[in-house]
């Protein structure tokens, strides 16, 4: 069902945090899908939904998100619970948005916070191989795993404009 921002929002983000990892692909420069795990973080404020996710702007989804800025990034419970959200994506390469962006992942709660400075190439936010991801969804897919079972519950979907 399309439902306004405001419902789906919350939905997605307790959903995805309570899956903690998620799929994540991006295209390369030939227009081929790459694949890969990553554990993003998401910000719902009432208004805006935002997320960042902490990884190295030297991998190849650093020159992916060069020519195209756009991740999406799709979570799986065995539960059958899914959700997705396809974002525009842009590094943050000032200090104080690496800093701000390790102490959000730091100060956010257990499952879906974690301490960087575990990644043994990251020892702070100034470390080359450390960045922050920003992302903004511009559609998002909620799937509870009840609808599939019969056993109730709403599919949820958004889209901008």
């Amino acid at each position: 069902m399309r439902a306004p921002l405001s419902r789906t929002a919350p939905a997605f983000v307790e959903m995805a945090h309570r899956i903690v990892w998620a799929g994540a692909a991006t295209v390369d420069a030939d227009g081929r899908p790459w694949s890969r795990v990553l554990h993003p973080l998401w910000t719902w404020d009432g208004t805006e939904l935002t997320g960042i996710v902490a990884t190295s702007p030297l991998s190849p989804k650093a020159d992916h998100l060069a020519r195209h800025p756009h991740i999406s990034f799709t979570y799986w419970h065995p539960a059958q619970d899914t959700c997705s959200a396809m974002c525009d994506a842009e590094w943050d390469p000032s200090p104080e948005g690496r800093a701000a962006g390790w102490e959000a992942l730091k100060s956010a709660p257990e499952p879906v916070g974690y301490d960087p400075g575990i990644i043994l190439t990251w020892e702070d936010p100034t470390s080359p191989t450390f960045g922050i991801l920003r992302l903004r969804p511009w559609r998002l897919y909620v799937l509870p795993g009840s609808v599939t079972t019969g056993d109730g519950g709403d599919v949820l979907s958004w889209q901008q404009g």
